[in-house]
């Protein structure tokens, strides 16, 4: 007998398929994160059993008040932090392939980590008065200058050289960055590197809504594109015969990803390598076309930094390693694997 491959769902003029197999796998997916959500809030130099919290979720205000602090001010703050930042980087990570047709496209690779953090870092330490919400601003701002820039000086953002002159121009920031750490006071390079070092520790609540106000229009937008972006890798021909606006499609898509990282930056610091692995990872268990890719990445990359922060934060406590260095560690030889796999191309 044979299985169907694909389920119509219609709601009124809407209609998708859904593939079972990459349905269980995104259950899967989710199971998993919820997993790492659940290490992240009762582990750590104060265990909370999981009851404990329930309780405090459903019933605010009672059970101890140490344990009500570090869960309700420290811990979910720093969890859901992570797993918001880790779907926005995957999605835009999934969303800056595509457009650019490169499986080496990363936001983070082409300037905007390093733009951002430039421009971060100069509001924290000129304008110390400012408050939270200039920083995803000023974050935004920094990241679409450097991804200009790079376009600029490519010309060309489906070729190799995009990439090339993105990691140029990422360097470039970076000896700003430099000249500051060896220049400013010497409190503010620490915070700044701790910042650098892509650290969930500092997340609020504050900040996480700032966070997912940008997460949802980026996601938003990412989504109500889906479809035309999968008639654009038809090729141009093709999408146009479809009715697909390829200038106003290629700049939204490329923006959304932009903006995306560089809220996720101002936020929590580099966490890089997130949106190359999280992709590749979903090509390689799920098929489908963008809607599958955008949910696979965003799993991935939720699972990606969770599991990244609790190593970090458990793995020699009490000494803790920003889930950004987990990450690089991870990611620096994924990508020399990428650059070995793609070596005829360059």
């Amino acid at each position: 007998m044979k299985t169907r491959m694909f389920y119509p769902l219609r709601l009124g003029p809407l209609s998708l398929l859904l593939r079972p197999a990459a349905l269980m796998l995104c259950a899967l997916l989710t199971a998993c994160v919820l997993l790492a959500a659940t290490v992240g809030v009762t582990r750590g130099s104060l265990p909370v059993p999981g009851a404990a919290i329930l309780r405090m979720l459903l019933y605010p205000g009672e059970g101890a008040a140490q344990q009500q602090f570090i869960v309700w001010d420290i811990r979910l703050p720093r969890m859901l932090m992570g797993l918001l930042c880790g779907a926005m980087l995957g999605m835009a990570g999934a969303a800056m392939q595509s457009i650019t047709r490169n499986g080496l496209a990363d936001p983070g690779l082409i300037g905007v980590k390093e733009g951002t953090s430039a421009v971060v870092l100069t509001l924290i330490i000129a304008f110390p008065s400012l408050g939270l919400i200039w920083r995803p601003v000023a974050g935004m701002a920094g990241g679409l200058l450097a991804a200009a820039l790079v376009i600029c000086l490519a010309r060309d953002v489906s070729r190799p050289r995009f990439i090339l002159v993105g990691i140029g121009v990422s360097w470039a920031f970076s000896a700003a960055i430099g000249v500051f750490i060896t220049t400013a006071d010497i409190r503010d390079v620490q915070t700044a590197l701790v910042w650098l070092a892509g650290s969930l520790h500092a997340a609020t609540w504050s900040l996480l809504g700032i966070t997912a106000f940008w997460g949802l229009a980026g996601g938003v937008a990412l989504y109500a594109t889906a479809r035309a972006s999968d008639a654009a890798l038809l090729g141009d021909e093709a999408a146009t015969g479809l009715g697909v606006r390829l200038r106003a499609l290629a700049r939204l898509r490329f923006a959304a990803p932009v903006l995306m990282t560089a809220v996720c930056v101002a936020c929590v610091g580099s966490l890089g390598f997130v949106g190359l692995i999280a992709p590749h990872m979903t090509r390689f268990a799920l098929r489908g076309g963008q809607v599958s890719l955008l949910s696979g990445s965003a799993l991935l990359g939720a699972l990606l930094v969770l599991v990244a922060d609790n190593v970090g934060r458990l793995a020699l406590a009490p000494l803790q390693i920003p889930a950004g260095i987990v990450m690089a560690l991870i990611g620096g030889p994924f990508f020399l694997l990428l650059l070995w796999r793609r070596r005829d191309q360059l």
